[in-house]
């Protein structure tokens, strides 16, 4: 049975593959699409990628070491009834550099368009075994985050050498270029 996370939850991952799914809902009468974007920053101990190709999203789909892996730029969130867009880490495969990795949440294009989280329907990410597609964890992202724009919505970290999942659940007023500036 998955678990609603809350902020600063900690969980076992016990697993080698790991799927981050993000979905949402076209909302209608706002005039225009939500287009809503994971990402991964790969980061190392100083808590900054060790190469911006660790930085994964649509524009740079798989990870240098093949860890993480993105499906692509979903940019209605009508295209299913589940996932729109995933974020694929095999745990096995990632650097021994990368400490932790922090999966985000952005609005494409939020100020022209003068969108935040408060006008999506049905917006969530969640956690799930990617071999099983058996469900871990989910966060609702439309509760919390009524006027952000950019969520950090949690991380995989190593800690004595297991991997462990902490949903952080931190909103901000800014799009993807926050994160790029905070990580680089």
């Amino acid at each position: 049975m998955a678990i609603n996370l809350t902020k600063g939850q900690r969980i076992e991952i016990g697993l080698s593959k790991v799927g981050v799914g993000l979905g949402w809902d076209p909302n209608e009468g706002t005039g225009f699409d939500f287009d809503l974007d994971a990402s991964a920053f790969m980061l190392g101990e100083n808590k900054k990628l060790p190469k911006e190709e660790y930085f994964v999203f649509y524009n740079n789909p798989i990870s240098p070491d093949g860890a993480v892996e993105s499906s692509g730029d979903d940019l209605t969130g009508g295209n299913s009834d589940g996932d729109d867009e995933t974020l694929t880490v095999d745990l096995a495969k990632v650097n021994s550099k990368i400490q932790e990795i922090i999966f985000t949440v952005t609005i494409h294009d939020y100020e022209a368009r003068r969108q935040s989280f408060g006008q999506v329907r049905n917006s969530f990410i969640r956690i799930y075994n990617a071999q099983t597609d058996e469900e871990i964890a989910k966060y609702d992202l439309d509760e919390d985050f009524s006027v952000e724009t950019a969520v950090e919505f949690g991380r995989l970290y190593r800690r004595n050498g297991e991997w462990k999942f902490e949903a952080m659940g931190i909103g901000y007023k800014g799009g993807l270029q926050y994160f790029v500036n905070k990580y680089v």
